[in-house]
Parts: structure tokens; C-alpha cells; sequence
């Protein structure tokens, strides 16, 4: 498929804006999310330095700080993972806005095989958890060339798929017009070990421009030309209508959409919304300053415990006290009335140092909004936890984080069970009518929820006409389990 000039200007400067912006903002992000261990045989203190080490200051990570001892306690992994849990921590429910029964159900169970077979929860999950590293993420809906040929349903959800794609592969082309539309989107394949970079924008223009349809070939190939491989420039061109293949540089195919109306088939999403930005808001991004503090005083701490925390002797008169060694039971005696021993050094008690990193993990909490107690840890009274609304309260800022997010994993989840609906509706497998082509997303409770308090508002629902499998399933039972309904 030739590329007009526009495009592929705008590809240039997309590509140069990802390898000089982007990339090194996300090794960072995730370096501190992860904090890495890496050997180290030059390090004086252990055989290893870890990744948020490297933003102490000179007097503790220097060579020269022989005395220093670095310590490095990572209070921002946790805390992701505690609000991918909070988010994607229950399965989630997809509903069908189909009134007739029937159809609603094979919607239903056609879309949860479709996702299940994708990855489900996990592919969920790992959405979430590189959202929250990086600020966002795109889902990519693929379908099987050969979807047409395909007479039957269930051969059909083996032919679609929600891929996950890396937002460090993924370079957008956005709308010059709209920042929250995407005109295509690159996605570059894994870097080969030893590449330098995984993109080469001014090789990869200069082959674009040449890139011409093919008179002689099949309907829908494409040419490159004679040109030498480039193995860092393997990836795909994704567009509305098909997408473009790069393969070493060199090889080249249009792969026509199987959508309706060939949209874009890919869904971003932001973690938290950031207005006329298509990156969204890191959760890692802010705690970067205070994770950085908090390991300098706490290896400030480390060392003056280290220097004070033994007590020395100092003697006077008294013959032979180096050569007796200070343990209990030993007595010294003299003549001297002159004699006496002085003890100096130990550990000295430091309230604005103890107060400060207090403050430093109290700043941590508020800017993520996910305190200790989100993970189990109770350190103080904090009332009755076995009421449900104290619990709420205490964890309202990160429940209100989750209900954020789910707008916008609910509205990314509809759009790609649309597309698939869409799909299967064209190829006429699951024959819909558009109305019936809306879903919706019910999310599980993410707080611990009454067993009794569950089966009554179970027994009232059944009473309204909820179908029994959709409560059994709310309740956490499997299709298989055996449940005396």
C-alpha cells in the first residue's frame, strides 16, 4: 500500500518524538517500578546494586563513601500491584443489551470466549499493570485472514484475537486535528540483542518513499525493491483498512481489514485521563521525588545506626584495660584512686529523622492514594474494621482511583466487543442487529464481600427474573461446580 507524503512525514516525526521522548521516560518508569537487581563486582558493599540506587547523592553512592552503606526500600511496586489488584483483581461480567434472552446469551458467551482465549483476566491484568507503569496502553484486535472462508461460529473464535501491545514498541500517528484519534500506529517487533535502537526513521523513510504498489503481482502485495536488510526495522504499519509489514527491512505485504467500515482496529487507553494528551498519567511517574528522598534518609539512618550504635570505653589509670576484653563478668581493679571508665557513643534517639521518613511514606500514601492498610497492614487503631463502610472510608482514595479507571477499561472492553460483533455480523456468523451490538461491563466488588449478605441480594435478584447462571457466576461458581441451585 504506497504511503502518501504526509503520512510518512508524520511517521518520521512520530518515530524521532518515541526514540528521543518516550523510550527513555519508560526505561525509567519501569526501572522504578521494578528496581531491578544487576550484578555488580566492582561494589564495595555487596555483589549486587540495585536500579533506584543510582539516584542517591554522591556521599552515599560515590566510590569514595567506602563508610556508606545504601539502602534501598522500593515503596512504589507494591503499591502497583495493589491497584492492579483493586482494578483486575475479580473477574469481570460482560452483558449483552440484547433483549431477546437467547441471543443475549450467545452474544454473551461468544465475546467471553473470545476474551478468554485472548488471555482474559491475565491479558486484563497485564494491561492494567503496564498502563499504570508507563500511562497507557493499546489493544489490538487480530483476525485470521481466513475468517471468510469460515462457515461456522465456533471455528470463527479461533480466528479472532485481543493482543496486548507494549506501549515501548508502539508508535501512534495521531490526528492532527483530534489528539484522541489515531491515523495508524507502528508497532515495532522485539529488538534483536545488541541492536542500538530499536528504530531507524531516517532508513525506514527513505523506504517508504520508494514503496509502490505491485502491477505484476497478486492483488493486495506490495514491493519493496532491491534494497540490503535492515533487521531494526521489522514491525508493522498498522491503518485504517490494512496494515503494512516490515520484515527486515525489506520484505513488504498490505493485509486487507476483515472489519466493517475498516476502522482502526486498536483501543487506547489512558490510566488517568490527561486533557489533550494521548499519554495518560503515570501512577509511577510522581512517587519518583519522595521514593528517591525516602532511600537517602533511610541510608543516612543506616549509617549513623552503623557508627553509633556501639558503645566505646574510655579508661584512665587503669594498666592492661586494651588487653582485657569488655564483656560481663569482667572486673578491673586498680590503685589508682584517680582511675575511672567513661562510656560514650551508642545509639542516639533522633525524633525530627524518625519524623521526616514518617512524613516521606505519609506523602507517598497521599499522592498514590494507596495506604498500607489497602495491603493488609494495620499498624494503628483505626475502627471497626468489621464494618464495611469504616473499611470504605479508609480506602476511599484508592476506590476512587478504581472507579475512574473502570470508566475507561469499560468504554476500551464495549469498543473492542463491538468491533468483534461487527465482524462476525458482516461474515455472517452471529447475525445482530445493531442495537444488539452494545454491551456493558458489571464489576465484582473489589473489597471483601458478606457471604450473607451476597446470597440475599442473590435471592432478591432471582426474584426480579435474574437468570440463575448469571447469579451463580456473580457468586464466584463455575459452570461445572456442583451447586444445588
Amino acid at each position: 500500500m504506497p504511503l502518501n507524503e504526509p503520512l510518512r512525514l508524520r511517521l518520521s516525526a512520530a518515530l524521532t518524538t518515541h526514540n528521543t521522548q518516550r523510550l527513555p521516560l519508560f526505561r525509567k518508569l519501569h526501572s522504578y517500578y521494578r528496581n531491578p537487581l544487576t550484578p555488580n563486582s566492582t561494589s564495595q558493599h555487596r555483589w549486587y546494586s540495585l536500579a533506584q540506587q543510582c539516584s542517591l547523592p554522591p556521599r552515599i553512592n560515590s566510590a569514595n563513601a567506602a563508610h556508606r552503606e545504601p539502602v534501598i526500600e522500593n515503596d512504589i511496586g507494591w503499591r502497583i500491584h495493589t491497584m492492579v489488584d483493586f482494578l483486575f483483581g475479580k473477574p469481570i461480567s460482560l452483558r449483552s443489551a440484547a433483549t431477546d434472552l437467547p441471543t443475549a446469551r450467545t452474544i454473551e458467551s461468544t465475546l467471553d470466549t473470545i476474551w478468554e482465549r485472548s488471555g482474559g483476566t491475565a491479558l486484563l491484568h497485564d494491561a492494567a499493570l503496564l498502563a499504570h507503569i508507563y500511562g497507557h496502553i493499546d489493544l489490538v484486535l487480530r483476525i485470521d485472514p481466513s475468517l471468510p472462508r469460515i462457515n461456522s461460529l465456533d471455528q470463527a473464535l479461533d480466528l479472532i484475537r485481543i493482543e496486548l501491545v507494549d506501549p515501548t514498541r508502539a508508535v501512534p500517528i495521531l490526528n492532527s486535528r483530534d489528539y484522541r484519534t489515531l491515523d495508524a500506529l507502528f508497532v515495532s517487533a522485539p529488538p534483536s540483542v545488541g541492536s542500538a535502537s530499536p528504530f531507524a526513521p531516517a532508513r525506514l523513510i527513505e523506504m517508504l518513499n520508494q514503496l509502490r504498489l505491485s502491477t505484476t503481482g497478486r492483488k493486495g502485495e506490495a514491493a519493496w525493491g532491491d534494497h540490503p536488510r535492515d533487521s531494526s526495522l521489522t514491525g508493522e504499519l498498522i491503518l485504517p483498512g490494512s496494515s503494512l509489514s516490515l520484515t527486515s527491512g525489506r520484505a513488504s505485504a498490505t493485509h486487507p481489514s476483515l472489519i466493517p467500515n475498516s476502522p482502526l482496529p486498536v483501543v487506547h487507553i489512558q490510566n488517568s485521563s490527561q486533557p489533550f494528551r494521548y499519554e495518560g498519567l503515570s501512577e509511577v511517574e510522581p512517587l519518583i521525588p519522595l521514593q528517591d528522598e525516602l532511600n537517602t534518609r533511610l541510608s543516612d539512618r543506616a549509617s549513623r545506626v552503623t557508627m553509633q550504635s556501639f558503645k566505646m570505653y574510655l579508661a584512665k589509670g587503669l594498666h592492661g584495660f586494651d588487653k582485657s576484653p569488655v564483656s560481663p563478668g569482667v572486673v578491673w581493679s586498680t590503685d589508682n584512686p584517680d582511675a575511672s571508665i567513661s562510656e560514650f557513643g551508642g545509639d542516639s534517639s533522633s525524633p525530627s529523622e524518625n519524623a521526616h521518613i514518617d512524613e516521606l511514606r505519609d506523602a507517598l500514601d497521599k499522592i498514590s492514594g494507596v495506604p498500607p492498610i489497602a495491603t493488609g497492614v494495620v499498624k494503628a487503631k483505626i475502627g471497626n474494621l468489621s464494618s464495611a463502610n469504616a473499611l470504605r472510608i479508609t480506602l476511599m482514595g484508592v476506590l476512587s482511583k478504581t472507579a475512574r479507571k473502570r470508566v475507561a477499561y469499560a468504554h476500551a472492553i464495549t469498543t473492542l466487543n463491538s468491533l468483534i460483533l461487527d465482524t462476525l455480523d458482516a461474515h455472517h456468523l452471529l447475525p445482530t442487529a445493531p442495537d444488539q451490538r452494545t454491551t456493558r461491563v458489571d464489576w465484582s466488588d473489589p473489597l471483601p464481600v458478606d457471604p450473607e449478605a451476597a446470597l440475599r441480594a442473590a435471592e432478591i435478584k432471582q426474584r426480579l427474573g435474574v437468570p440463575t447462571e448469571r447469579l451463580l457466576k456473580e457468586l464466584g461458581y463455575a459452570p461445572g461446580d456442583d451447586v444445588v441451585a
